[in-house]
């Protein structure tokens, strides 16, 4: 526990040092993160409005479209901004209060990511498989409580996790070679035994990484053989085109979860972790929009549609 002769929460300080070991990059860095971070907000704020004012897509698939949107923005929201901060100016360091703050509040939406993609790979099964049971077993009621226990999944785990970092101690200010409060952030800073957290974090992390993997994977071969047994090739191509979008966001997801957090990377170099953190934190919530829109008809109608009326009020 936090001894109060060694340490107090309000004392504590981290000094991330994020990119700052690269000073005549910091400006275009902070463009880049910028122009990301635009494109984030933009196109997933986007995807929840087209998503919500066109009836023809208020289908169990877009209401998880529109919650893993939600969730994206939320996510690179709690991040980005302090990575941009930390860009710009002298003083990068913060309170442990604040840095405890930013990762319980962004471990329960990359844990509420999991569960999602779980369950829309749940929906997909459904939906290629028992297409004629779609309705009945996607129903509206259904649909909620999945995203209720994604949701509760991803709260129930940071509330955990955010317990097994309270536990440690912390003495006098630490630097920090990161740009994010993640859990290996207050490992590395800890001046008391870590055994009971590493083991928290090994077991909560790879629980919910197989759990939803086995789910994902046992969906996508069932979809696999029954896009086999199928007779006509335009059918086939149909079913298969509705799911490349979601196999693409889950193998980029995933991939870089498992190699962050799932396999021992204590002898990977600070800047390829780092460069991994930046890829889950914030290039994964730009890119999700993009990767659901690009291929997906409906979708793109629908932005095709509010550009053509925005252009004839003009």
């Amino acid at each position: 526990m936090m001894s109060p002769d060694k340490n107090e929460s309000t004392t504590v300080m981290f000094i991330l040092l994020g990119f700052s070991e690269y000073p005549g990059f910091q400006v275009p860095l902070f463009l880049l993160f910028l122009t990301i971070y635009t494109v984030t907000v933009v196109g997933n704020v986007g995807m929840i409005v087209v998503i919500m004012i066109n009836p023809k897509l208020h289908t169990p698939m877009y209401f998880f479209l529109k919650h893993l949107s939600f969730v994206d923005f939320c996510y690179s929201t709690i991040i980005t901004p302090k990575l941009l901060e930390n860009l710009i100016v002298e003083d990068r360091s913060i309170s442990i209060n604040a840095c405890i703050t930013q990762f319980a509040i962004g471990a329960i939406f990359v844990m509420t990511e999991m569960v999602m993609l779980a369950v829309m790979a749940y929906d997909r099964f459904v939906a290629i498989c028992y297409p004629l049971l779609y309705t009945v077993f996607m129903s509206p009621q259904r649909c909620a409580l999945l995203m209720t226990v994604a949701y509760t999944s991803g709260i129930i785990s940071s509330i955990v996790l955010s317990y097994s970092i309270l536990v440690l101690s912390f003495c006098e200010i630490k630097i920090i070679n990161n740009f994010v409060c993640e859990y290996n952030v207050f490992l590395s800073a800890s001046c008391s035994d870590k055994h009971f957290s590493e083991i928290i974090l090994f077991i909560f992390v790879n629980l919910n990484a197989f759990c939803t993997l086995i789910i994902i994977l046992t969906s996508y071969l069932l979809i696999f053989v029954t896009i086999l047994k199928m007779h006509s090739a335009s059918g086939r191509y149909k079913a298969f085109s509705t799911c490349t979008s979601h196999l693409m966001a889950v193998t980029i997801y995933y991939g870089t979860i498992i190699f962050l957090y799932c396999i021992p990377n204590s002898k990977n170099s600070s800047l390829i972790v780092k460069v991994g953190s930046v890829f889950y934190t914030v290039v994964i919530p730009m890119l999700n929009p993009f990767i659901y829109s690009l291929r997906n008809n409906d979708v793109k109608e629908c932005f095709r549609r509010i550009v053509d009326l925005k252009t004839i009020s003009l």
